[in-house]
């Protein structure tokens, strides 16, 4: 049985497409009883979320916007407020590997788009979350590392890279909001049973992670279940570490 998240209101980004991570995590919340905010730049796929979970009877609002901005990340939580009232709970979907190859291949380009969609958009949704969840006495924030910031592969510099500032972003959060109640957790994924993932990697002998087992894990750490967890980069790989 999932935690109850009733009353909870749980902000979740990277909500944009079907079958990806954060498909899977905001339907997980929704069927856990919690009213969503769901946020994605790409807007006509989270308009498409927002009425297929309606249609699930969840509670939801989407916001669709940049979140590597900080503009943007203010107005995504400002949502909360306006249409729940409040704010209990982040997750911090967006993000992604868009720069695979050599290290010595890697442009500035793709450096800069890799933090940006990776670190600013965690970093700014935390910083404009903040304020609202010490308005509530405290909350939950799950940010999303990878299993390849604990066993780093090749021509992945980039990602990895990226992930492990998500991963100390995590740690130095959980120390500094610790007094306020705010726990911050990360889980880090092995490789995902995505749809994308499965196209790309057709055959591929991998052990695959199954989405409900990642939504089971950041669900855990959202709940109360997890109160005395902070600071904690939880793995979910299904053994393969």
């Amino acid at each position: 049985m999932p935690p109850d998240l009733r009353g909870r209101v749980a902000l979740i980004t990277g909500v944009g497409r079907v079958g990806q991570i954060g498909h899977a995590v905001a339907r997980g919340f929704g069927r856990a009883g919690a009213q969503l905010v769901i946020a994605d730049m790409n807007a006509s796929g989270l308009a498409e979320r927002a009425k297929e979970f309606g249609a699930e009877g969840f509670a939801v609002h989407p916001v669709a916007g940049d979140l590597t901005t900080p503009d943007v990340a203010r107005r995504v939580v400002a949502a909360a407020g306006e249409r729940y009232g409040g704010l209990d709970v982040v997750v911090n979907v967006a993000g992604g590997l868009v720069s695979f190859g050599p290290a010595t291949e890697l442009t500035p380009e793709r450096l800069e788009r890799e933090l940006a969609i990776n670190v600013k958009t965690a970093f700014y949704v935390c910083q404009a979350a903040v304020p609202a969840l010490r308005a509530r006495g405290g909350g939950a924030i799950v940010n999303f590392a990878s299993v390849a910031v604990l066993k780093p592969q090749n021509q992945m510099a980039l990602y990895t890279a990226a992930k492990a500032a998500v991963a100390g972003l995590t740690r130095a959060l959980a120390h500094e909001l610790r007094d306020d109640r705010i726990r911050v957790n990360a889980v880090a994924p092995g490789t995902m049973k995505t749809s994308d993932n499965l196209a790309q990697m057709p055959g591929a002998k991998v052990r695959w992670v199954e989405l409900d087992d990642l939504v089971a894990a950041v669900l855990y750490l959202a709940s109360d279940e997890a109160r005395g967890v902070s600071g904690e980069i939880l793995p979910v790989t299904g053994g393969d570490v």
